[in-house]
């Protein structure tokens, strides 16, 4: 246990480590600006863009805005964009203004969706390494914000410039044509993703009945379906999701709205049709926001629904558009022990029909149907049987030509678990921050051909049952961790209320119900987790928690009591 001052130095450390320098000889190189040829701007054609970003935006004779033709961002980046405008220089929109602005923006000065998967990880709160960032850029950037967030933005160069000297009178910020040279080579205004992008986008309209699969960490998976309908106001649409729990067949119904942005970036939020959102923070009712990428023809989308203070729960999504063919959406159970015999297996889809054989299901060599138990349109129950000889690995399973691909995992043994994420963050609240919480998970593993753990080779088989506890770092024999938090049933850790005003680090343990290791002991994984304040004070500046990482919030001001 370390005191607030060491919480403050781990802090800078741990907001630096994703960056890492890149030599000078692999930076790019953009010419100076005299020597630079004028870049083709993006015309505006929308009128309420025209007349309420015009006056300080000024319009050439080609259709061009001052700026904003000659710059390309995601939803979020525009909503930031237009909600500073608002905030500083009056401008004045209502709430369908404000929604037809962004969506014209984001369709038609927005990132191809080659592009924007790229920075997907920021928009659907995801921890990611950002790895390869100059120094340069890192100083200029890194001190507020993650890279993410700068290339969500596509910029000519001389808009890469402009942004540079606003920064630098706005926030103090030292310009850098290194990292200008940097920025206008990786997010440049015009690419071939961009170019090929503005073609016409498929018609094919989002109302209808849209398949679910869904899972949460430490939960398994949930199946179902979300009924999306227009609303008739500005491009928004209504949502009615019912989702059941392969675990213990609880159902969780959410509705919702939201938008489709450049024809594929779906935006929206939901919450728990009851409308009374619990305390937890691990109910699956509370509100979330949605964010999902749809495939290029339009019959699928994925991504995430998130919630909290930092946004760091929530579920994983995919939806599939639902078709009068039968569809197999997974199964029950993700492993099958070599050798088992009269195994009962779950089958979640849409449209199975009435009359069903064995031969209809193929669970891969080595696993024989022995008979269907029950089935009805969305659920098929059969008994199985697996080979002691059956191949190892992840395989799809599939019904007639519906197939789930990697559902199923045959194993012999696991020879370790690993907790994941290997190493985390979590923060007590305080008068105006509330707890970051964070979720754990128990994935089993089976040695490669190498024999070896924790290598390449080494075969994943997806969750395994445990048992959750935790252990304070350098903590004598029998010391409490309760002023520190808990670890649920469902592997969440919970920070305690008031925050002790102190940094911990803590080990989060799972060990396995049933896996053994040689010895006869139980399987046992760890996950280094750091329990932080929710705002520290260092060199007269003041660092807030931004989900994985800590920013700038600017000079220290008093603390509240």
């Amino acid at each position: 246990m370390s005191t607030v001052g060491v919480v403050a130095a781990f802090a800078v450390l741990f907001a630096a480590m994703p960056a890492q320098a890149q030599s000078p000889g692999n930076q790019p190189a953009v010419r100076p600006a005299a020597e630079e040829k004028p870049e083709e701007g993006i015309p505006v054609t929308d009128p309420l863009v025209k007349a309420k970003c015009g006056s300080c935006h000024t319009i050439d004779g080609r259709g061009n805005m001052q700026r904003i033709s000659w710059e390309r961002a995601t939803p979020e980046s525009w909503e930031r964009a237009l909600q500073r405008m608002i905030l500083l220089d009056d401008v004045e929109l209502t709430s369908a203004e404000r929604r037809h602005v962004v969506q014209y923006l984001s369709t038609n000065h927005g990132l191809a969706p080659e592009e924007a998967k790229a920075v997907s990880y920021d928009v659907e709160r995801r921890i990611h390494e950002e790895t390869s960032i100059p120094n340069a850029v890192t100083s200029a950037c890194g001190r507020c914000h993650n890279f993410a967030r700068v290339l969500a933005w596509r910029r000519s160069v001389d808009d890469w410039r402009e942004l540079s000297r606003t920064h630098a009178l706005r926030y103090n910020a030292r310009p850098s044509e290194e990292a200008i040279a940097f920025l206008a080579k990786m997010a440049p205004l015009h690419t071939p993703e961009w170019d090929s992008w503005r073609a016409p986008a498929s018609e094919r309209g989002l109302a209808g009945r849209w398949l679910v699969t869904a899972s949460v960490l430490g939960r398994i998976r949930y199946f179902g379906e979300m009924q999306i309908e227009s609303s008739g106001a500005g491009g928004e649409f209504n949502t009615h999701a019912t989702l059941q729990s392969v675990t213990d067949g609880s159902v969780v119904t959410r509705v919702g709205r939201g938008m489709m942005y450049g024809g594929y970036a779906w935006r929206g939020s939901s919450q728990g049709s009851s409308n009374i959102t619990s305390a937890a923070p691990d109910d699956l009712s509370n509100d979330a926001s949605e964010v999902m990428t749809s495939a290029p023809d339009a019959s699928s989308a994925e991504g995430r629904w998130f919630w909290g203070q930092y946004q760091e729960l929530g579920f994983d999504i995919k939806i599939q558009r639902a078709t009068s063919d039968t569809t197999l959406l997974g199964i029950d159970r993700p492993l099958l022990k070599a050798g088992s015999q009269s195994l009962h297996v779950r089958l979640f889809g849409d449209h199975f029909p009435p009359q069903i054989s064995q031969s209809d299901l193929d669970f891969g060599p080595g696993v024989a149907v022995r008979r269907i138990i029950s089935n009805n349109a969305s659920e098929v129950v059969a008994e199985v049987d697996v080979a002691p000889d059956a191949p190892l690995g992840k395989r799809k399973v599939a019904f007639r030509h519906s197939v789930a691909p990697g559902s199923l995992a045959i194993y012999d043994r696991i020879d370790y678990i690993k907790v994941t994420p290997e190493s985390a963050m979590a923060a007590f609240g305080n008068q105006t921050r509330s707890r970051g919480y964070q979720q754990f998970e128990a994935i089993g593993y089976q040695n490669g051909p190498d024999g070896k753990r924790y290598t390449a080779d080494d075969v994943e088989f997806g969750p395994v049952d445990v048992t959750w506890s935790m252990k304070i770092f350098y903590e004598s024999e029998g010391t409490r961790t309760a002023p520190v938090g808990s670890v649920s049933p469902t592997g969440l850790f919970i920070p305690v209320g008031d925050s002790p005003n102190n940094n911990f680090d803590v080990w989060v343990i799972a060990e396995a119900r049933t896996e053994k290791d040689r010895d006869g002991q139980p399987l046992v994984g760890k996950s280094y987790l750091v329990v932080t304040v929710p705002v520290y004070v260092f060199n007269g500046r003041r660092y807030v928690r931004d989900f994985d990482r800590w920013v700038d919030d600017g000079p220290a001001r008093p603390v509240r009591q």
